[in-house]
């Protein structure tokens, strides 16, 4: 009896195939069970009605937890960092939410937000898993994209310019969009195989994605 010279390349495509569809699959529930935990610790902030002082503490101490879920992501700690990371994320924006949700249509203005985004990331993600396109190439232009982005936030800080505010949070759109895509590609072609730091990923686009459209919305209904 012969040996098929073919069979080994096509039992490692399919094991590949197998782990690919594993990896995505607990990727999206893991992100799924978080952005519900962050809308419940987001709702706990708005009800206690938590200042603004608050939220930024709440967010350096999430900055400071991201370096956690990133090593102990290999383990099961992993798990209950990132539901810290993610829960204090969700917290931070309540008193943001509050500011919006107090103003003329502001409720309108939240629910729109928050369809876009999921218009976006939903449009995207079935995109990139559909044609499996490779997007790594865009890594470098959004990596520079984004450091662009976030100097120019630094420097608003301090020059107070709406004009200003209102380019980055659209040029932001523009960079979590594409990070949607990149990081979606990494996964369905093997470059991402942990599910913990592929959630991370995809949570903080769409938490990014979500803030910068709140804001252009808020900006063109003439309320923020």
């Amino acid at each position: 009896m012969q040996n098929n010279p073919y069979a080994a390349p096509q039992t490692a495509s399919i094991e590949s195939s197998v782990e690919v569809n594993k990896v995505l699959r607990n990727t999206y529930m893991l992100l799924s069970m978080t952005l519900a935990f962050s809308a419940v610790t987001a709702s706990i902030a708005m009800a206690m009605n938590l200042g603004h002082g608050m939220s930024l503490v709440f967010t350096l101490i999430s900055f400071g937890l991201l370096f956690v879920v990133h090593k102990t992501a290999d383990s099961s700690k992993g798990i209950i960092a990132i539901f810290a990371f993610t829960g204090l994320l969700g917290a931070s924006i309540g008193p943001l939410l509050n500011h919006y949700l107090s103003l003329p249509g502001g409720s309108m203005i939240v629910m729109q937000s928050l369809g876009m985004t999921a218009v976006a990331f939903i449009s995207l993600s079935a995109y990139a898993i559909s044609s499996k396109k490779d997007f790594s190439y865009m890594g470098g232009f959004l990596l520079v994209g984004l450091i662009v982005a976030i100097v120019a936030s630094i420097a608003n800080i301090f020059l107070a310019i709406p004009v200003l505010s209102l380019v980055i949070s659209g040029a932001v759109v523009m960079i979590m969009c594409g990070f949607i895509l990149f990081d979606t590609s990494r996964i369905i072609n093997g470059g991402e195989t942990n599910y913990i730091r592929a959630t991370v990923s995809l949570y903080l686009n769409i938490y990014n994605l979500f803030i910068s459209l709140l804001h252009i919305t808020g900006a063109l209904s003439g309320d923020d």
